[in-house]
């Protein structure tokens, strides 16, 4: 049966002057009017087509592409408001409606705001801006025993939603929420930005906390082709050393000083970049010829040898020869001075 609101494969069944019926997999029929059939469409052709209603709440189907589908999160523009409700532009011909039940604040037209598509009671395609009511602060499995959604390092989907203390409140692939720290944001962003995100930490309450770079060693690789593009669509060097200043590091490739040192260093490993006092340069054949700087030989500790109880009781010096020994006579009682 074909879905509301999502993208569906649709079998051609007739073709009349005003469009093409598809067949929804359920008995019925959904038009797809003439200026959406591809042209040269012939009976028994399938087409990937988006189901939604039309104005007289009609199943019909487009090939334009809606900029979010059902169970989705986008940030939309608000088009019009009337006493019912908003209306947002979702990039197909009918906008989307809010009614002010699903509203968290008054929306204003011309202004966008993040709204998460649904169902209604009547079966009816609706927005929502109360985005705490159909995401989840705590990714964590369904049911007892099963894995949790999200292991530290998976790559997901973002969409920045607002500021806070802590940093920025996004949603994950749409279902959950996470946050990314001020201390890992280090290029620009703002509400509504759709990016990719990596999971940074799960906490105790299953919470996340997201990164804008890959988790460890995974940024390396990625980091290093850019800088090694950047050398190859230049003129071979890059005024930026494993010396430079963070903050033009960061400036350049949005990085930590770090983990861009691990890239150069991974490169210079590889043979395919010279790491100067000032600035990096591609390795040429003279390069990769030159031996590698190899480790400096410690030294190794002097021997000491000990010497034998013979050797210590050598001949003293004259001087001492000289010294007196006083010894004492247990008879007498007294103390005799003896010459060595």
């Amino acid at each position: 049966m074909a879905e509301l609101g999502r993208y569906n494969t649709l079998k051609v069944q007739e073709l009349a002057p005003h469009g093409a019926y598809l067949d929804d997999q359920d008995g019925g029929q959904i038009l797809l009017p003439t200026r959406q059939v591809p042209e040269d469409t012939q009976i028994g052709d399938e087409i990937k087509v988006f189901v939604y209603l039309d104005s007289e709440d009609r199943w019909i189907a487009t090939c334009q592409r809606p900029r979010v589908q059902l169970h989705q999160v986008a940030s939309l523009e608000v088009v019009d408001v009337n006493r019912t409700g908003a209306f947002l532009d979702w990039g197909l011909a009918k906008d989307l409606f809010v009614p002010f039940a699903e509203q968290k604040q008054r929306l204003e037209q011309g202004k966008s705001c993040l709204v998460y598509v649904l169902l209604d009671n009547t079966g009816r395609l609706i927005g929502s801006t109360r985005l705490n009511r159909y995401i989840s602060d705590e990714a964590k499995a369904n049911w007892p025993g099963a894995p949790d959604p999200y292991q530290v390092g998976d790559k997901v989907r973002a969409l920045v939603s607002h500021r806070t203390e802590l940093g920025y409140k996004a949603v994950v692939d749409d279902e959950f929420w996470g946050v990314i720290h001020h201390d890992d944001i280090r290029k620009a962003i703002r509400p509504g930005n759709r990016l990719d995100a990596y999971i940074k930490r799960v906490r105790d309450d299953h919470r996340l906390d997201l990164s804008l770079e890959p988790i460890g060693h995974a940024k390396i690789s990625p980091l290093a082709s850019r800088i090694l593009k950047k050398l190859q669509d230049g003129d071979g060097t890059l005024g930026l050393s494993d010396r430079s200043p963070a903050d033009l590091i960061e400036l350049h490739f949005g990085v930590s000083k770090r983990v861009f040192k691990m890239a150069i260093g991974q490169l210079y490993k590889e043979r395919k970049i010279v790491i100067e006092d000032d600035h990096i340069r591609l390795a040429n054949d003279s390069d990769a010829k030159k031996p590698r700087p190899g480790k400096k030989k410690h030294s190794q500790p002097k021997t000491v040898h000990k010497t034998s109880d013979k050797a210590e009781a050598a001949p003293r010096p004259e001087a001492e020869k000289s010294r007196k020994r006083f010894v004492s006579n247990k008879k007498s009682g007294k103390t005799l001075s003896i010459k060595k």
